[in-house]
């Protein structure tokens, strides 16, 4: 099969780091420099030479278009391949882009898990169950689930989030108290027995350092 030839070269007027290559006088598609550095006018390009430089240049935008979105803020790989079939790339440019960006560390779906239940933590706790849902809606594996959950204290994580509610209770009688918080965290997805316990802490600690934190109840007994 006849090839065609290379006309002309030109550096693209809005991303200066990309070249349009042009055959037989019409521009036929875009390279990145470092790819379009071999080429020169006159050369003639087979079919399949053209096919595998645009096939290496998809793999390179769709990286490229990936490590942006990276940049912002960790992302799993199930996310990445999401954003990345939403821009249209080929499925063997996306397998080949999380490939290498994986090698390269930039996705790593262990470390997203963790940073994703660290900021949790830091911002609004959660329990495991809840967890556990957010992190299998972002495509991680069970294992990597379980692993990342297995050095979390679910006590902790339930006394830190009923510090963000518990001013607005102040006033009730504790069995009241008791029935609003522990509804509270159980729509974080604490367990029964981490509510429980922490709703204890919780009655425990208001008790013993604002002993008029409580209304007058006929019910005084925090079990």
């Amino acid at each position: 099969m006849a090839g065609r030839t290379i006309t002309a070269l030109e550096i693209q007027q809005q991303d200066k780091e990309r070249v349009n290559v042009y055959l037989d006088g019409r521009f036929a598609f875009g390279l990145s420099r470092l790819a379009a550095a071999h080429l020169k006018t006159g050369q003639v390009l087979t079919q399949v030479e053209i096919d595998a430089l645009c096939a290496l240049d998809e793999v390179a935008r769709a990286v490229d278009y990936a490590a942006r979105l990276l940049a912002r803020r960790p992302y799993s790989a199930a996310e990445i391949r999401r954003r990345l079939e939403v821009r249209r790339f080929a499925a063997s440019a996306i397998e080949q882009a999380l490939e290498r960006l994986t090698e390269r560390g930039y996705i790593d779906d262990r470390a997203f898990a963790q940073y994703w239940i660290e900021s949790r933590e830091r911002f609004s706790p959660r329990g495991q169950q809840a967890l556990r849902y957010e992190l299998r809606q972002k495509g991680i594996a069970d294992e990597v689930i379980e692993s990342a959950l297995a050095e979390t204290n679910p006590l902790d994580s339930a006394v830190r989030a009923a510090q963000s509610a518990v001013r607005r209770w102040r006033g009730l009688s504790r069995t009241v108290f008791r029935q609003k918080l522990g509804a509270f965290l159980s729509r974080r997805g604490f367990d029964y027995q981490t509510v429980h316990e922490a709703v204890l802490e919780v009655i425990g600690r208001l008790e013993n350092e604002q002993p008029e934190f409580f209304a007058a109840d006929n019910n005084t007994d925090t079990e």
